[in-house]
């Protein structure tokens, strides 16, 4: 027995540091199989776009997390879930609202396995756009929290389309900025 930690205080300092280990140890989530949850997430953004084109109403904005955010391609389309299923409906009920399909996708995980992002290049009706997102881990589910549709525009007459908007775009900007 050492003369400045008696028996009983070493035994008891051993004893609460373990326990504290074991508090902090069980306290940290355990991510899933990265690879698992990222098949999970492409699979459920393909049933989303699926769901979209097949107009099923309920089942497209089941993806979606009750606050989440949608983006369009116009600037003045940033929408709540409520606003965007609002403004959608009339689309699914002509039973056919759009079809859009991944041709290139990238997922990435938080260090949790609560959250995600991606980015993908999309085949549609306007051509090549990007619908990039994040999701977030609810009840063991993947939701939707935001969503961003982007056109993409080429380069090479991006100066083109540049002159195309302008006039729409000041306009816009006038307002947007008083």
């Amino acid at each position: 027995m050492s003369k400045y930690f008696p028996g009983k205080f070493k035994f008891t300092s051993i004893i609460v540091f373990t326990l504290i280990t074991l508090i902090i140890g069980c306290e940290q989530k355990q991510t899933a199989d990265p690879a698992k949850e990222k098949a999970a997430i492409g699979s459920l953004l393909d049933s989303f776009n699926i769901a979209a084109a097949k107009a099923d109403y309920n089942k497209y904005f089941g993806y979606y997390a009750e606050d989440a955010v949608f983006m369009g391609t116009d600037a003045t389309e940033r929408w709540t879930k409520p606003e965007f299923m609002k403004w959608a409906k009339p689309f699914f009920d002509r039973g056919k609202a759009w079809d859009f399909t991944a041709v290139k996708r990238e997922i990435f995980l938080d260090g949790t396995g609560n959250m995600a992002w991606f980015d993908e290049l999309l085949s549609t009706q306007m051509k090549l756009c990007r619908g990039s997102g994040v999701l977030v881990k609810q009840g063991g589910n993947w939701k939707i929290s935001q969503y961003v549709l982007s056109a993409t525009v080429p380069n090479t007459i991006l100066d083109t389309v540049v002159v195309m908007k302008t006039a729409e775009e000041d306009s816009l900007l006038r307002v947007i900025i008083k």
